[in-house]
């Protein structure tokens, strides 16, 4: 194990990371970004394999700006990379970088401790400033027939055509309530996929909603022509596109053979006689995003429950501070708002961890802050309409999984189960509790799955508030990790800390 003290460590390289990494390292900062993927980019821009053919994903007008920002960072010589590594674990500052508590008189680093894992085994960041931009997935919906091969989230069958140029099926219904699903489709028809329905639970905008829309379009247009030419695309390959209507479940023995839909009332909630089967071999599902905190809330950052925005989101401040010295969050984590606001978010986060390290003067940093102040206002309305037109109604999806449904995958601990523990020790009143005696929770993913329904049903049986009833208490590794890693760190050896840096270079 080694022991690296980066200036300014960030976890992750989507928008919100890229963006922070330019902005600080535009500014003097050495920027250590760490990611798991083999590119930077995150999931919206994210790189396809080297050598794959057929048309890049990012080539359209929409990616202009993310194509800039990879440009920018992928040239910036105080900008370094750490790909395929994985960040699984931020300790506190009274311990030796071995783990240990520190002995009277040792001197400890002033900032956190990160734990990282990678092509060099597993090494200790010690960095001054830690910025956090883990991002979002999808939002796990249990249904039956939800563990069929063939049945997907949107975003992993974008991650398949994005990334490995390959379809995830070849004849496809894409269901939920987010645009992502016009946009995922329209890439899908471009690529050849035979797309069969995109069907949303929501109806259309009313008037309220028009009025909503027109304010947020300001500043904004890019993203509402995209949306616009997914749609126009979508059209013209014949494909139906049906609002108030909800998939059910997904039929097959071995594979998705069919997806089940039903025309739905303004609470989702199906109408009689409206059941109907489409022929299929891949469902997508697009009911939003989770925001990915599990790194942060280990750490001991607090968050707070927000639906709308993606269920747990960090505790920051103004500047993007967390509730812990020397992190900050931007992104997703945040709260859910898209691409456009994370890279603001990033900006604002790069701008104070700069003031606070001593690299920008406080005119400076006043100077540049009006500009993404305003940035963040403009990108803010968009979400926040979007919060309004497209969050899930968790009590409806909650509804549709019956007793033999699985809702946590990794150690098959089905809704049924859940139900009768509940009935048993009426008491329970934590996820973590129902955890304790259910192993719900406690397979690879730690979670990530079955924790946002799990919640809802706690919630929906019990009426206690989801805030209550909390997350998943997030324990290191939060990711999985070779047991040989974790026994590497026992052996430490050192390599030489960053060089000092010149505030005074000119950063014309």
């Amino acid at each position: 194990m080694s022991t690296v003290e980066p200036q300014v460590l960030i976890v992750g390289a989507g928008p919100a990371g890229l963006a922070a990494a330019v902005t600080a390292a535009h500014h003097g900062a050495q920027v250590l970004v760490v990611d798991e993927q083999a590119r930077p980019g995150g999931q919206i821009w994210r790189r396809p394999d080297p050598g794959a053919g057929g048309p890049d994903p990012l080539a359209g007008p929409a990616y202009t700006a993310g194509r800039t920002l990879l440009a920018r960072a992928a040239a910036h010589p105080r900008i370094t990379f750490a790909h395929d590594t994985t960040a699984w674990g931020v300790f506190g500052t009274r311990t030796t970088p071995d783990g240990f508590a520190a002995p009277p008189g040792t001197p400890v680093p002033e900032g956190p401790r990160v734990a990282v894992h990678g092509p060099a085994g597993v090494e200790i960041l010690l960095p001054r400033a830690l910025l956090l931009t883990a991002g979002a997935y999808d939002l796990p919906v249990p249904m039956p027939g939800w563990t069929l091969p063939g049945f997907f989230t949107v975003g992993g069958i974008q991650a398949l055509l994005k990334g490995h140029r390959t379809l995830a099926g070849r004849r496809i219904v894409l269901a939920g309530a987010h645009p992502l699903l016009l946009i995922a489709g329209a890439q899908l028809v471009r690529a050849g996929a035979d797309v069969a329905e995109v069907a949303f639970a929501q109806g259309l905008p009313g008037p309220a909603e028009l009025t909503r829309a027109l304010a947020a379009l300001p500043g904004n247009r890019a993203r509402v022509t995209e949306g616009t030419t997914a749609v126009r695309t979508l059209r013209q390959a014949g494909v139906p596109i049906r609002t108030h209507t909800l998939i059910l479940r997904a039929e097959g023995a071995d594979h998705v053979t069919g997806a089940v839909l039903a025309r739905v009332d303004r609470n989702w909630r199906p109408i009689p006689g409206t059941e109907r089967t489409v022929a299929c071999d891949t469902v997508g599902t697009g009911y939003g995003f989770v925001p990915s905190t599990e790194l942060a809330r280990q750490a001991g950052c607090a968050a707070t429950w927000n639906g709308p925005a993606g269920g747990w989101v960090l505790v920051h401040d103004h500047a993007m501070r967390t509730t812990l010295p020397h992190i900050w969050a931007a992104g997703e984590l945040t709260g859910v708002a898209g691409a456009e606001h994370a890279v603001a978010t990033g900006k604002r986060a790069a701008l104070d961890i700069c003031l606070s390290l001593g690299i920008l003067t406080n005119a400076d940093h006043d100077r540049e802050l009006s500009a993404v102040d305003r940035e963040l206002a403009t990108t803010m309305r968009m979400a926040k309409l979007l919060e309004s037109t497209c969050a899930p109604d968790r009590a409806a999806l909650n509804a549709l999984a019956d007793d033999d449904t699985p809702l946590c995958r990794c150690e098959e601990v089905s809704y049924g189960q859940i139900r009768c523990t509940m009935r048993d020790n009426p008491g329970l009143g934590t996820a973590d509790a129902v955890k304790l005696l259910t192993r719900a929770g406690m397979g690879p993913c730690q979670g990530r799955m079955c924790g946002p329904a799990l919640v809802e049903l706690l919630h929906q049986e019990t009426h206690i508030p989801r805030e209550t009833l909390g997350p998943f208490t997030a324990r290191p590794p939060i990711k999985p990790l070779p047991l040989a890693a974790l026994a590497e760190a026992h052996a430490t050896t050192t390599r030489t800390a960053a060089p000092p840096i010149d505030t005074d270079t000119d950063m014309s």
